[in-house]
C-alpha cells in the first residue's frame, strides 16, 4: 500500500480519469483529444512551438525522467533531436496519431516505474550526484506536464480564433 507521499506524487502525475486533472484542466492526453494533424502542426508565429512539438517535448521528458528513475537503462528516445523533435515528413494524421500514441506509452511507462519505486527512495538522489531527488524528479515532471498542457490549451484557442486574427 502506498503512503500519502507516494499517493500525492502519483495523483499529480496521473489523474484518475485521464481526461481531467485535479486542477480542473485536462491531462496532456485529454488536451489532445480531437486535435487534428493540421492544428497540431500549426504555429501562431514562426518562433512559437506548435501543439505537436509540445506533445513530443512532454513525451521526451516523461521518457527522460523514467530513465533516470530506472538508473539510465533502456533505449534512447525514438525521435530526434530528443528534447524538441522535428515534425515528421509528412506531418499527416497517421504521423500525428503515432506521436500521440508515443506520448501515451511514455506516460504509462513513467507511471508504472513510479508505482514500483520504493517510497524510501523518494528522498535519494540518482547515482552520479544528480541535483534532484527521485521525488523531486517525479513532482517536477508532473508540473512540467501541467505547464505545457496549459500552452496546448492556449494554442487550441488561438487556432480557433485564427480567422479573426487574419492568420491561416
Amino acid at each position: 500500500m502506498a503512503t500519502v507521499g507516494m499517493e500525492l506524487l502519483l495523483w499529480n502525475l496521473q489523474s484518475r480519469g485521464e481526461r481531467r486533472h485535479w486542477h480542473g484542466g485536462p491531462t496532456p492526453l485529454g488536451a489532445l483529444r480531437g486535435v487534428s494533424a493540421d492544428e497540431a502542426a500549426w504555429r501562431p508565429t514562426p518562433r512559437r512551438k506548435s501543439i505537436w512539438e509540445l506533445t513530443l517535448h512532454i513525451a521526451y521528458w516523461n521518457h527522460r525522467v523514467r530513465r533516470r528513475l530506472e538508473g539510465g537503462a533502456g533505449p534512447r528516445f525514438p525521435r530526434s533531436p530528443a528534447n524538441f523533435p522535428a515534425l515528421p515528413e509528412p506531418a499527416d494524421d497517421r504521423a500525428w496519431s503515432r506521436d500521440v500514441a508515443l506520448l501515451k506509452a511514455e506516460h504509462e511507462q513513467l507511471v508504472e516505474v513510479v508505482r514500483a519505486l520504493p517510497e524510501r527512495r523518494l528522498s535519494e538522489r540518482p547515482a552520479g550526484g544528480r541535483r534532484w531527488t527521485y521525488g523531486e524528479l517525479v513532482l517536477g515532471v508532473a508540473a512540467h506536464d501541467i505547464y505545457h498542457t496549459g500552452q496546448i490549451q492556449s494554442l487550441k484557442r488561438l487556432w480557433q480564433e485564427r480567422p479573426l486574427l487574419g492568420r491561416s
